[in-house]
């Protein structure tokens, strides 16, 4: 993977950079001892490294803006990050780069109920929104697969879905506002509790922004009211390409449940190994969970076995209590920790149409064939968002740069078959070098203008994204202005 050349200038200037950040900060809120660092090095595509310049840990918005304000004026580059379970290399510094750790800021600032909304520091994890609330019968929705870690001003990054996104939506579903500090230091709100504001939407510019516009310091977060009630089926098939046949089946009869999930049988395999949630011998199965009353959801899961019958599935198994439907979420929420026990893997997000899953799938099994490398499949298989997880051994030569291209040809069939590189994990590094196949040197060009207005030394995370090649001119505009 290759990252830009470190600024000698700014490398030759750590010391006084460093002083300038606690003078703003305080000395306890900024690591730059080489040993403390390498914590900070990497985020959960830990397949790639590099420690940073240093680390700021600010508390309030206040701070963010100083930290800021001193790069700007040193033209030192930032990469903010929340918690680092970014699987994209999102947050992953150069050698000449402060890392913005957002923490510490994990603070919730303000709860309507009323208008059903909640206010909180970027810096909060994902499933304390929801706990935040809970008591008064709310929730937050989007629920990433490590939402027990990851934060809020990641998951707006990155436009995080997760798998109850395909009734709820995703992240910029459920934005109605943001504080973000801009690389100069200035502090801008974008929305707000009455979510869409006149002019241009530049709240879903930020949402999905990867960090490259500004620091996302608060967030006002739509919250639900709990649902009557829900209930799980768990549906198996003697073929991966059959049961995305019958998510396309589900999602044409224009049901919509709360959840669609896919697992194939090297993740079935893992699961059980690791959890033991029970789960049928099969190929490949189906979570399928919908809400509502009682009589609502027997109407829709009649209509769902209905249409699951004529797959031929090898089981049907409907949840008749809370613990059926622990067991059935079991696996599933398992799935990446169990397949971590089976060796190194690199998790991609393609996405695809829904139509176009039995086919995407049969061509994977193909691909990891020729390749000889196991593949194993989780994904929400609702809205398409596909997780293929490579096998390999990171400590034999060889095997990254096999995992890397094998990676690159299943992310190339994607956009082919009318989908998109990224469904929530975003571009990162992972990505990078890929965006030529979505986007038309026109488009990225359009894209770079954005941060050009938000950005205009390419100092935020800057090395991602857009392919080294397509940004060099204003990354080295920066370091000649310097």
């Amino acid at each position: 993977m290759q990252m830009p050349t470190p600024d000698a200038a700014i490398l030759a200037r750590r010391a006084a950079i460093v002083a300038r950040l606690r003078a703003v900060i305080g000395a306890g809120d900024v690591i730059d001892d080489p040993v403390e660092a390498r914590a900070y090095e990497c985020d959960a595509l830990s397949a790639y490294r590099c420690p940073p310049l240093a680390v700021a840990l600010p508390t309030t918005t206040a701070e963010v803006a100083a930290v800021l304000r001193v790069c700007h004026e040193e033209r030192v580059p930032v990469v903010p990050r929340g918690a680092g379970t970014s699987l994209a290399g999102g947050s992953m510094p150069t050698a000449d780069a402060v890392v913005l750790g957002l923490a510490r800021m994990n603070a919730v600032l303000e709860v309507d109920y009323g208008d059903r909304l909640i206010r909180v520091q970027a810096g909060r994890t994902n499933l304390s929104v929801s706990g935040a609330v809970d008591e008064a019968g709310f929730f937050y929705a989007p629920d990433p697969s490590s939402q027990l870690a990851c934060a809020i001003g990641g998951n707006i990054g990155m436009n995080s879905g997760g798998a109850h996104c395909l009734k709820y939506g995703v992240t910029t579903n459920n934005l109605l506002g943001v504080t973000v500090v801009l690389m100069d230091g200035a502090v801008v709100e974008l929305g707000g509790p009455m979510g869409e504001a006149p002019g241009l939407d530049l709240l879903g510019v930020v949402c999905g922004a990867e960090g490259q516009l500004g620091v996302v310091t608060e967030a006002v977060l739509r919250i639900l009211p709990k649902p009557a009630g829900a209930r799980p089926v768990l549906i198996g098939f003697d073929s991966s390409e059959t049961a995305g046949a019958c998510v396309a089946a589900i999602i044409r009869a224009g049901i919509l449940p709360v959840a669609i999930e896919f697992m194939d049988r090297p993740c079935i395999t893992a699961t059980e190994n690791f959890a033991a949630p029970g789960y049928p011998d099969c190929e490949a199965l189906l979570i399928v969970e919908v809400e509502g009353t009682p009589p609502e959801i027997d109407e829709q899961l009649a209509l769902i076995r209905a249409l699951a019958q004529g797959f031929s599935p090898v089981e049907f198994r409907e949840s008749r209590s809370e613990e059926e439907s622990r067991r059935i979420w079991l696996g599933r929420k398992s799935a990446f920790g169990a397949m971590g026990q089976m060796g190194d893997y690199m998790c991609l997000d393609g996405t695809i149409p829904v139509s176009a899953l039995p086919q995407v799938l049969g061509r994977i099994a193909e691909m990891s064939e020729e390749a000889g490398l196991l593949v194993a499949n989780v994904f929400h298989a609702g809205d398409g968002n596909m997780h293929p997880l490579i096998l390999f051994d990171a400590n034999r030569p060889g095997d990254l740069e096999r995992v890397e291209a094998l990676g690159a040809d299943i992310l190339r069939l994607c956009v082919e078959v009318g989908g998109c590189l990224t469904g929530e994990h975003g571009v990162g590094v992972e990505k990078r070098d890929l965006m030529g196949a979505q986007f038309s040197d026109a488009d990225m060009e359009a894209q770079m203008r954005v941060k050009d207005v938000f950005d205009p030394h390419w100092l935020l995370n800057a090395a991602k994204v857009f392919p080294l090649h397509v940004s060099a001119s204003r990354r080295e505009a920066r370091r000649n202005a310097a």
